[in-house]
């Protein structure tokens, strides 16, 4: 019998949204005393994910829209192909973002998804084009898309309240257009950092077609984001949970922790790894959920935290290894090229944003039916 009702609303607790360490650690115990089984734990991940969709305005999910995703400007390199893509996540509202291919395609292909943090130059910054260009090299189907306000994603501010919102319907949108290139579930990844990481753990936990994820720099039990697009709904509230166990709705599928020492995940190797084990261990597939922790690296998708993602994918997607990967201390891959931000504009003079764009906040969340 799960004892929820026991819990603290996180909202209630002294200096949410970001915990002192020793509060997050009692309400992460806290939540592990709720389950003892796999049914118990069942039952209350089922609470949370429905918890979390309802407090981002997402049950049910607005409609889809019907119209043909926008590809122009193909460009090939080395192993590798890009596209400028968008398309519609509910009518007029659109993501946008790069798609990166291997130059030959594969009857099974993998996909990864990659959305980005709160860094200079979002999905446009070396470091995330070079981890989108080499997973191609290595086979897989890659899409780098735009947080709300960042690059070509300018109908509303990144400020916007309904951030959350619009990210993570955002993400389940990617996971349909990945999909629908071929891509199946089981071999659908995501992976991000800081706040990019937030949205992988967040759409893994409510869209069961991602097979494999890979949060960086960002699962803490004290720590629940800065920002509305990660905190600005009420997603711990109903029932009382954390990230932590919001990322615990992964299991049993694969998922690896990258953790670093200069930030909130610096003991994630003793609180955040364990608690989550316990959770795999219940599916008996303890092994499923793995920690790389990097203690002299900073909050960043840096080379080492990159070259940990390429193993973790070769052996979950089973994607090409391409020796040599990137070697640990290099900030941009020499394999791969690293274009320019007008280059990898969505939106351009001969391609401009479509008329049927819906533009700022309030529009927006009529167009949603949120507040």
């Amino acid at each position: 019998m799960t004892r929820t009702n026991r819990l603290r609303d996180p909202a209630r607790l002294p200096g949410y949204p970001n915990l002192e360490e020793a509060v997050g650690r009692q309400f992460l115990d806290a939540c592990g005393r709720t389950f003892r089984t796999l049914g118990e734990w069942r039952r209350r991940a089922s609470r949370i994910r429905a918890g979390v969709l309802r407090a981002a305005g997402l049950d049910p999910l607005p409609a889809a829209a019907d119209t043909r995703p926008i590809r122009h400007s193909l460009r090939r390199h080395r192993g590798y192909c890009v596209e400028n893509v968008a398309f519609e996540s509910t009518p007029g509202l659109f993501v946008t973002g790069n798609l990166y291919r291997p130059l030959t395609e594969r009857p099974d292909p993998a996909g990864v998804l990659c959305p980005h943090g709160h860094f200079a130059d979002g999905r446009m910054r070396p470091d995330q084009q070079a981890r989108c260009a080499m997973l191609a090299r290595m086979g897989a189907v890659v899409f780098s898309y735009d947080m709300a306000g960042y690059g070509d994603s300018r109908q509303t501010e990144h400020k916007d309240p309904n951030a959350l919102t619009l990210q993570l319907l955002n993400g389940i949108r990617a996971a349909d257009f990945l999909l629908a290139l071929g891509v199946r579930p089981a071999r659908l990844a995501v992976t991000g950092a800081s706040g990019g990481g937030t949205q992988t753990f967040l759409l893994t936990a409510v869209d069961e077609r991602v097979g494999v994820s890979a949060p960086a720099v960002m699962v803490s039990g004290h720590f629940f984001g800065g920002c509305h697009c990660e905190s600005g709904k009420p997603i711990h509230s109903k029932p009382p949970t954390n990230n932590v166990e919001i990322a615990a709705l992964a299991a049993p599928r694969p998922q690896l922790l990258i953790s670093c020492g200069a930030d909130w995940t610096k003991d994630t190797p003793l609180v955040e790894l364990p608690w989550l084990r316990r959770v795999y261990a219940l599916f008996g597939r303890e092994e499923a959920i793995e920690n790389v922790h990097l203690p002299a690296d900073e909050h960043d998708y840096g080379p080492y935290k990159r070259r940990a993602l390429y193993e973790f994918l070769s052996r979950t997607l089973g994607l090409e290894r391409k020796e040599p990967l990137e070697t640990g201390g290099r900030r941009v891959p020499e394999q791969v090229v690293i274009e320019s931000r007008n280059t990898l504009r969505v939106w351009t003079d001969r391609h401009p944003m479509p008329a049927v764009a819906l533009k700022g906040a309030k529009a927006i969340a009529r167009a949603l039916a949120i507040q």
